[in-house]
């Protein structure tokens, strides 16, 4: 009966013993042993591990990716254009050992706060290096992975490895933006006068080698136009010719035929000539003429017939017809 309490102390105890002895290490950290404040073992793969109890404790560090938020920064670029820069980076740690030597007893705080004085200074010589319109641009990619290189490398020494570094925002400050704006309307409008001015021009020259073409097509026309009719004006002349030669009588009577039907055509019109007038030469009967001297009427006259006693002489010139004295 004496002994069952020293057991059940003994087991208890070996119990406490155990507890204070093995630990579990999850996938999600990493451990590290330590012994009087000295690093004995560190511990990356999941699972049960043993320790010295009460000489040896247990530090748990988170093996997760870890994000970090930068505050609101202010950099100036090559051209004095100020920008207010949000970035953001995420991180882990890869080195247990270094991280503890590097940030001691404060842990994950005092790694993120060292980590941010790192992008800091990284995203302030970056952005100061080029001009604005890069970190409004494609070659913002180039610039947040610059930042990145240099960053990794500098946080090495923590123990610590930046996975990526992202600017969420590059905007202008409040003050500047109105300022801005009209700078960049009026930049527009100056490019717009510039195209519609050289659309201008273009339309011009396109109106004036147009209307060249037009004015060098309708006189080669009227070249032609005049050589056609030229020609034709000639032939006409050399047919009348032709035919005024081989019977003027005959010429002078078409020619006065042609007289009376443009002026007898008009209803209206009246004409007051003498009877003898050369103008109705040939509308004259020649009875009239034979009465007087005794001899015997001719027959009708066919109209533009010469009468056979008097014939017309072959070299006579054709009789013009005589204007009109008087019309309407």
């Amino acid at each position: 009966m004496t002994r069952a309490p020293i057991l059940i102390a003994i087991l208890l105890a070996l119990v406490f013993v155990a507890m204070n002895a093995f630990f579990t290490v999850d996938e999600r950290e990493r451990a590290m042993v330590l012994q009087f404040g000295q690093v004995k073992a560190v511990k990356n793969e999941p699972g049960l591990a043993f320790k010295v109890p009460f000489i040896q404790n247990v530090v748990f560090y988170d093996a997760r990716i870890q994000g970090l938020d930068t505050d609101k920064l202010e950099v100036t670029p090559l051209d004095d254009r100020r920008l207010i820069v949000d970035a953001f980076a995420r991180w882990r740690i890869a080195d247990v050992q270094q991280f503890r030597r590097a940030v001691g007893a404060g842990g994950m705080t005092a790694a993120t706060q060292r980590l941010q004085a790192i992008l800091t200074a990284n995203v302030r010589e970056a952005l100061g290096a080029v001009r604005s319109e890069a970190v409004l641009s494609a070659d913002r990619v180039g610039l947040m992975n610059r930042i990145r290189d240099e960053a990794r490398q500098e946080a090495k020494a923590l123990g610590i490895d930046v996975i990526d570094v992202r600017l969420k925002r590059a905007d202008l400050p409040e003050e500047n933006l109105q300022a801005t704006f009209e700078r960049m309307k009026a930049e527009r409008v100056r490019e717009a006068t510039d195209e519609r001015a050289r659309g201008q021009e273009a339309a011009q020259r396109t109106r004036a080698q147009a209307d060249r073409t037009a004015l060098e097509i309708i006189s080669e026309a009227d070249r032609d136009a005049n050589i056609v009719r030229g020609e034709a004006d000639a032939e006409r002349n050399r047919i009348l010719a032709g035919a005024y030669s081989a019977d003027q009588e005959f010429f002078a009577f078409m020619r006065s035929m042609d007289a009376y039907r443009k002026a007898l055509t008009a209803k209206n019109t009246t004409i007051v000539l003498g009877p003898d007038g050369d103008f109705f030469n040939y509308l004259n009967s020649p009875r009239s003429a034979r009465a007087g001297s005794g001899e015997p009427p001719a027959p009708p006259a066919i109209e533009g017939e010469v009468a056979p006693d008097e014939p017309a002489p072959a070299d006579a010139a054709p009789a013009e017809p005589a204007p009109a004295d008087a019309a309407n």
